[in-house]
């Protein structure tokens, strides 16, 4: 009797992984929108700037809907919530399809799947973390390298729509595919229970903080400004990264767009590798060097002379560490401010994500144009960098900077 409980949780366990690996790769497709930049404003006459705002609304509203996430999935549980976002973003894409003015390519294509991206992602990461607690760091990074994954499957996938069919057609196909795999995942995916203690990657969690606790440590706005400043800089690149390597190393357009595959791989092989790590090494120092090495490379994109090689190896550097800080930030979340309120409390602070996205366009406008945009990145992440070093866990005492995990164990 007892063999075959444990066979069945195996299997549910197993079950629950494989569909959130398959929602996950749907719901990060979203990052190959670059491939639509180009397409888009030379068969509409639109500039490129224009299209590219698209993403950053995306984002905005992505980050946005996951406040309401939690609240939808106590309603629909977290199998209709996923079929919700399949539909919502298969609408939002056939939509565009036929949009013919950029405001309804900013409803439909911007707000609609990013809000039905948005609310899939927060509770399908959330679910996954706590199915498998005792393994936050690998499952979020397996969880979130699929989202990653996504990507660069699908940046060959739409990329042989849009030459085939044509950039029109591609978003009908992509809405349909979409709205498959997240069904798909969704009937794989069981709700997680909440453990009342579960460990937390060696650190003590003092309590489970309510959204209002939360609120009023400075520890929640810190986080937001890390989390912030980290997605500011891998949005941005992500955005445009065709086309900043055609003006600032001066590649021509059929080699930078091989950028947003180079993005791709390495975003998913920071998710995993820096997931993993984190599971090591304290994760708010992980973040820190990952952010001194996302300076170190928009310094060097703004300041230097760039070729191929240079400018290939500071954008990896840059996907490779923005996707390691997604995956590593739930964790950091929740060891913080505990598992009970985890989809809110981290729903707030993933607020940092849209709204470094949509400022980020904003910023670059106003400084006009890719260098001084990187320069800003640079200082801002150098700043963060060091506030990532000098936070703790609320309630409890500082490590010496460089002590190790045990150390800081111990101080709390």
């Amino acid at each position: 009797m007892t063999a075959n409980v444990m066979k069945s949780s195996k299997q549910s366990r197993l079950s629950v992984l494989i569909g959130t690996v398959i929602a996950m790769i749907g719901l990060g497709t979203i990052y190959t929108w670059s491939l639509f930049n180009q397409p888009l404003a030379d068969a509409y006459g639109w500039s490129v700037g224009a299209v590219a705002t698209t993403f950053s609304i995306m984002s905005f509203a992505l980050s946005f809907s996951t406040l309401s996430a939690s609240s939808i999935q106590k309603k629909l549980g977290i199998r209709g919530l996923l079929i919700l976002s399949g539909v919502g973003m298969g609408a939002g894409l056939m939509i565009t399809s036929i949009s013919s003015s950029l405001w309804m390519l900013y409803i439909f294509a911007g707000i609609l799947v990013g809000a039905s991206n948005g609310i899939g992602y927060m509770t399908t990461l959330s679910n996954a973390i706590q199915y498998f607690p005792e393994k936050k760091g690998l499952i979020s990074g397996i969880a979130v390298g699929a989202y990653g994954t996504g990507s660069l499957l699908f940046k060959y996938v739409l990329g042989f729509f849009i030459d085939s069919v044509g950039v029109v057609q591609a978003f009908l196909y992509w809405g349909i595919i979409i709205m498959l795999l997240l069904i798909a995942g969704a009937f794989l995916i069981k709700e997680a229970k909440v453990a009342a203690k579960p460990k937390t990657g060696g650190i003590k969690v003092q309590n489970d903080y309510s959204l209002k606790q939360m609120l009023h440590t400075k520890e929640a706005y810190l986080l937001f400004f890390v989390l912030f400043t980290a997605c500011m800089s891998g949005l941005y690149l992500i955005g445009s990264v065709a086309n900043i390597g055609v003006s600032l190393a001066g590649l021509d357009m059929a080699t930078a767009a091989n950028a947003v595959a180079l993005v791709a791989i390495f975003n998913t092989t920071g998710r995993i590798v820096l997931g993993t790590a984190s599971d090591h090494f304290e994760r708010l120092k992980v973040i820190a060097v990952s952010l001194f090495i996302t300076a170190a490379a928009a310094l060097v994109l703004s300041e230097l002379r760039l070729n191929f090689a240079l400018f290939f190896i500071c954008v990896s550097s840059v996907a490779f560490c923005f996707g390691g800080n997604i995956t590593i930030f739930p964790t950091i979340v929740s060891e913080f401010f505990g598992l009970k309120n985890q989809s809110r409390n981290y729903g707030i602070i993933y607020q940092g994500f849209g709204i470094g996205g949509l400022s980020v366009s904003f910023i670059s406008g106003f400084l006009g144009g890719f260098a001084p945009t990187f320069n800003f990145i640079a200082l801002i992440c150098a700043v963060a960098s060091v506030v990532a070093l000098l936070l703790h866990v609320p309630g409890t005492k500082r490590a010496p900077l460089f002590a190790g995990r045990k150390v800081q164990e111990e101080r709390r």
